[in-house]
């Protein structure tokens, strides 16, 4: 006969593989789907949501805008933690430049949408392929906490090759995160001078947690398995890091765009962010419509308006 040890190791085995094993493997699977590029037109530079509206109406504006500037564009390229990125980069004649960062799924077309503000601001305008987007190399989306590295590799090449003076960040969603995690690294040069947040989020896990209430989806255990996922494959402990932390050390200006019809990044956590923020040339702007990353498709006008007063009260 079994001992109660014998029993107590077998009813545990049973437990992992018929009760544990199967809910990780599917997590897997979730992780995959939102995080991994195994296919090079998933994640290209075509646009991301063909049947939604807002979004085929931003992209078309952003190609048209890019046709507009074509004369001034050129192909840019860096190399780094040994993957090979690319990026446009139109040249306006200007010292200064911004970088914009689409969210998760978005290439650097998409970020044309964002780009006609900055034109106006006297500032010359690199869109670029994330890691594992568009032309760029690489398997993973890593939410910013290694893309911000990247991002100082364009802000090098902007600066030290391309003349420019001081380099601004425009962050949507994923790309808020990626921009600020390089603005409050200890790597940071000077000439990364600040940066505009829209639909910022506190954390990836409360944000992916709002996704899956709204989408009637089970959170416990698939959410939380997926969440150890990103820090096995990623690095990344998105349940406790994330800009929640990141933004008590951001001390260059920053301005923040929200919505208040934002269901992901909600708006009372926008304000928390806001409040713990230490800079002394930060802003947080409302906008009564507009879902997440869907704000300046409602209010083009308003949000362009609040970029330029903000670049010239901030003197970027």
């Amino acid at each position: 006969m079994m001992n109660a040890l014998t029993v107590v190791l077998l009813c545990l085995a049973a437990l992992f593989i018929f009760g544990v094993l199967p809910t990780f493997i599917m997590s897997w699977f979730i992780f995959k789907i939102l995080l991994k590029r195994d296919k090079p037109e998933k994640w290209d530079r075509n646009c991301s949501m063909p049947n939604d509206a807002e979004t085929v109406v931003m992209y078309n504006k952003g190609l048209e805008w890019g046709k507009r500037w074509d004369s001034v564009r050129s192909d840019v390229d860096i190399y780094n933690d040994g993957l090979h990125l690319f990026g446009e980069y139109f040249d306006f004649g200007h010292d200064k430049a911004v970088i914009i960062i689409g969210g998760r799924m978005e290439a650097c077309y998409y970020s044309y949408y964002f780009a006609e503000v900055y034109r106006r601001a006297h500032c010359n305008v690199l869109t670029i392929d994330a890691r594992a987007h568009g032309k760029s190399e690489g398997l993973y989306n890593c939410l910013g906490y290694k893309e911000y590295k990247d991002i100082l590799e364009w802000g090098k090449l902007l600066h030290d090759t391309l003349g420019n003076k001081k380099i601004f960040l425009h962050g949507i969603c994923i790309g808020s995160s990626a921009a600020l995690f390089c603005l409050t690294s200890k790597d940071c040069p000077d000439y990364m001078a600040g940066m505009a947040a829209e639909g910022m989020y506190t954390t990836f896990c409360e944000s992916t947690r709002r996704h899956m209430e709204l989408d009637h989806r089970p959170i416990f255990p698939f959410m939380y398995e997926t969440m150890l996922w990103i820090r096995i494959v990623c690095g990344a402990n998105v349940i406790t890091d994330g800009p929640i932390r990141r933004i008590k050390a951001m001390t260059k200006p920053i301005l923040f765009l929200h919505s208040r019809e934002d269901r992901f990044s909600l708006p009372e956590r926008a304000q928390e962010l806001y409040d713990l923020c230490p800079s002394e040339k930060k802003k947080l702007v409302w906008f009564d419509k507009g879902g997440h990353s869907r704000i300046r498709i409602n209010n083009e006008q308003a949000y362009d308006d609040e970029i330029l007063q903000f670049l010239g009260e901030a003197e970027l």
